[in-house]
């Protein structure tokens, strides 16, 4: 079954800061920047800014299982929330989608798996605006379509997409030892050279 993003998940704009994020090292509450999120590793609790609230919304804090996208690049990636991690109530900066997805309807990793794979990233590209930074309006993430298998299928693929990112982690490892050994060896060629 494919359904509209919409249809399965309430989508705000992140808080509405004026102008630059005030940094406030004391603040009460935390700012999720795009420098703070990976679609790989989610969010970097430890860097995120520190902040108060300003204006007289009420922020609308993030919870576990929400998403971000990012509204404005050359990909509009998506980042599932963990806020387990924070050390505070947090915001999304105003430059995200904060995507709910209902709790009946989608896991809300599997959403934001399927939000990173081509279908969605060209759906995305192809209604991006904007000619030198590119930008995606709410009714375009709104009409995202999104396929809607049972929960057993959703179960299976984020397992798959558990063991990739295990192997991706793994084969960087690899690469960063083997460059590390020859780094070492020409050293000590170099060194050898250098004595005689």
């Amino acid at each position: 079954m494919r359904l509209k993003l919409h249809q399965i998940a309430t989508i705000s704009a992140g808080y509405p800061f004026r102008g630059k994020i005030p940094e406030h090292p004391e603040g009460s509450l935390t700012v999720v920047q795009m420098k703070d999120t990976s679609s790989v590793f989610g969010v970097d609790w430890s860097g995120c800014l520190r902040s108060e609230a300003t204006g007289k919304k009420a922020p609308d804090w993030l919870q576990t299982g929400d998403i971000l996208v990012a509204a404005r690049g050359n990909q509009n990636y998506a980042v599932l929330v963990d806020t387990r991690h924070a050390l505070m109530p947090a915001v999304a900066a105003p430059h995200f989608y904060v995507v709910r997805p209902q709790p009946d309807a989608l896991i809300p990793e599997f959403l934001a798996w399927q939000l990173n794979q081509l279908p969605c990233q060209r759906y995305f590209e192809l209604h991006a605006e904007g000619t030198l930074t590119k930008s995606i309006r709410r009714t375009v993430l709104e009409e995202a379509p999104i396929a809607v298998p049972p929960l057993t299928r959703q179960h299976g693929i984020i397992a798959m997409a558990h063991t990739l990112r295990e192997e991706q982690r793994l084969l960087e490892k690899l690469i960063e030892n083997g460059e590390r050994m020859m780094n070492a060896i020409a050293a000590d060629l170099f060194n050898k050279e250098v004595e005689q």
